[in-house]
């Protein structure tokens, strides 16, 4: 019965969920700039009449519905409002309208969603028992993470949340399934800084000077070497240089070369023992070819944890709302995520959304300038999510 009348609602409410979500996909925010998203996401809270909204990280939004004896339990619905500064190539009624601004990740989903669920929560809150807390974070796609400063600021207490949920959209998967994983799901995120110090001169006399570029592929060519021969096999570890900036020319051989990189695994112990690695593998490289060398590794995100019974308990909710055939087993994914932060507080479970629809063309991977979804994926991210807290709740 409590399923059918999620259900209805949330088919009921599709057309005002799809409208609030193409406004926020057409007004996006970068990190900690989401002011305007803030207002007008508070305006619908108080709109459905919930009241009890209270401001969190600058720019992040707390607000509690509370059922029958609300000191029960606490159940905390996590969504993302930042944007991502990508240029927008998607021709369609609701493309971005700030130039090299983009929800490229889901977020404008993600809120959507939480809303139309906090829409039949409010709704049906004389049906469960407990506390519906509504976490709406700022700066995910941004260090230090808005989860974190939210944490620091107590998101988390008054009342003490109990477990966490988090929906988060997923291009290989259909519009229509979700998808699960228990344990460890996404990897610790960690950005690397590199400056090498040559002595430039002309290219046609590389013996007068230290080339930093030849210093550069060989430090490349070591850092592999920390994922294939000193990371156990059992931990999945990254290791990638993205951006390699050396202003020489055919003929100039350059005085130095930045490189920024990405380093990702699922263990702390060994996290921070790579981090040393990193460092001491450039240091000693660029030594040797008479070099100097600058090396930052700024710590980013943690890993992401699933708990096991918060998970199966929405995997089963899942299982219950869609049919098994549309609950899949996720892969580990290596990349970042700031939920993290929370799964490392509270027992939590991040599951994944589908929105994939090959026939109408809508393929493109998350942080593309082509992202977009399957749009009746938000009937299922809203039903789901408000079905999933009751459940965990208890009801």
């Amino acid at each position: 019965m409590l399923i059918a009348q999620i259900k209805s609602l949330a088919k009921e409410n599709f057309d005002e969920t799809r409208s609030f979500r193409r406004e926020m996909h057409q007004n996006p925010e970068l990190s900690f700039k989401e002011f305007k998203t803030q207002k007008r996401i508070k305006s619908y809270l108080e709109g459905i009449g919930i009241t009890n909204i209270t401001t969190c990280a600058t720019t992040g939004l707390v607000a509690l519905i509370e059922g029958k004896n609300p000191e029960k339990k606490t159940v905390a619905l996590r969504a993302d409002i930042d944007a991502l500064p990508i240029h927008e190539e998607n021709n369609v009624s609701y493309s971005s309208k700030n130039a090299g601004v983009m929800h490229a990740c889901g977020h404008d989903v993600h809120t959507s969603c939480l809303l139309g669920a906090a829409k039949i929560l409010n709704n049906l809150r004389s049906e469960f028992e407990g506390t519906i807390k509504l976490v709406i974070q700022p700066g995910e796609e941004k260090l230090p993470g808005g989860a974190s400063i939210m944490i620091q600021e107590g998101v988390l207490n008054n009342p003490d949340v109990d477990a966490m949920i988090g929906q988060h959209v997923m291009p290989l998967i259909d519009a229509g399934k979700v998808g699960f994983r228990k344990g460890l799901y996404m990897a610790s995120a960690d950005e690397i800084y590199i400056t090498i110090h040559g002595k430039g001169g002309h290219g046609a006399h590389p013996h007068l000077n230290i080339d930093p570029i030849a210093i550069a592929a060989q430090v490349i060519t070591g850092l592999q070497q920390i994922v294939s021969r000193s990371a156990k096999p059992a931990i999945p570890s990254v290791l990638s240089i993205g951006k390699i900036i050396g202003l020489g020319a055919t003929n100039v051989i350059p005085d130095k070369v930045e490189m920024e990189g990405t380093f990702r695994t699922f263990n702390e112990e060994w996290r921070m023992e790579a981090h040393s690695k990193i460092e001491e593998v450039v240091k000693n490289i660029t030594t040797a070819l008479g070099g100097t060398c600058d090396v930052e590794v700024r710590k980013g995100y943690p890993f992401l944890y699933n708990d096991d019974e918060k998970t199966e308990n929405a995997k089963q909710a899942a299982i219950d709302y869609l049919g098994a055939e549309n609950v899949e087993e996720l892969e580990i994914w290596p990349a970042g995520e700031d939920f993290a932060y929370f799964s490392q507080q509270v027992p939590s479970c991040f599951y994944r959304l589908g929105i994939r629809n090959e026939s109408a063309g809508i393929t493109s991977m998350l942080h593309t300038p082509t992202f977009d979804i399957d749009e009746k994926a938000l009937e299922v991210g809203v039903g789901l999510m408000a079905y999933a807290a009751i459940r965990e709740l208890g009801a």
